[in-house]
């Protein structure tokens, strides 16, 4: 599922990825991605001891980061989207990827005002404010490290991506761009079965071309 997220990158002319993965699993990720020579790209890697919320990789990789912006995609969602627009025109603030769906209760959802404006960010709330999800692509300025090591842990734990969608929506630096075509986290049954079809489609129509 990891060439997934990577060709999105790949496609939109990144070349440096770093890789943010669980102890137990760097050998499999080094293992099948190298170094990205196979690719186009340079590729590292980051161990992240324990499961500690989205936004601890932008401390992770904050030398790898360094004063440039920064894209972050999760490993299990697939888009169908090309991004390469958004991330080439992107020059600062945040920029993160709303996509409606039937069941927004399991993501980070975001409310519009009448002018599609964003205006609200709530992680999994318990009454449905908004049928659009956040998908698992983000676009944040340098800052977004800083911000990131602020950031207080919720309930459960966690660093939670939703506090820094927030604190650059509170900046008013926040824009959030629509998903048009097919967006799959794999994060179910359901939705494994979906990506699995959605990849055997796509595999038919390019041997049919």
């Amino acid at each position: 599922m990891i060439f997934y997220p990577l060709n999105t990158l790949i496609r939109a002319g990144i070349k440096d990825i770093l890789i943010i993965v669980a102890p137990e699993r760097a050998g499999d990720y080094l293992n099948l991605l190298g170094s990205g020579k196979e690719f186009g790209v340079k590729i590292s890697y980051e161990i992240q001891d324990k499961p500690a919320g989205l936004p601890e990789a932008f401390i992770i990789g904050e030398h790898f980061i360094g004063s440039e912006n920064v894209a972050m995609i999760l490993g299990d969602n697939i888009f169908e989207d090309d991004f390469s627009q958004d991330i080439k025109d992107f020059s600062g603030g945040a920029k993160i990827f709303a996509k409606r769906v039937h069941d927004p209760e399991r993501f980070g959802v975001v409310k519009f005002d009448e002018n599609m404006k964003a205006e609200l960010i709530i992680e999994k709330p318990k009454q449905k404010i908004s049928d659009h999800a956040i998908t698992g692509l983000y676009l944040y300025d340098k800052r977004v490290i800083e911000v990131a090591k602020k950031i207080k842990p919720s309930l459960r734990g966690e660093l939670e991506i939703v506090d820094l969608h927030n604190w650059f929506l509170k900046s008013s630096e926040l824009a959030v761009v629509e998903v048009k075509g097919d967006w799959i986290d794999c994060g179910t049954f359901e939705s494994l079965l979906r990506a699995q079809i959605l990849a055997k489609e796509k595999l038919q129509h390019q041997l049919v071309i």
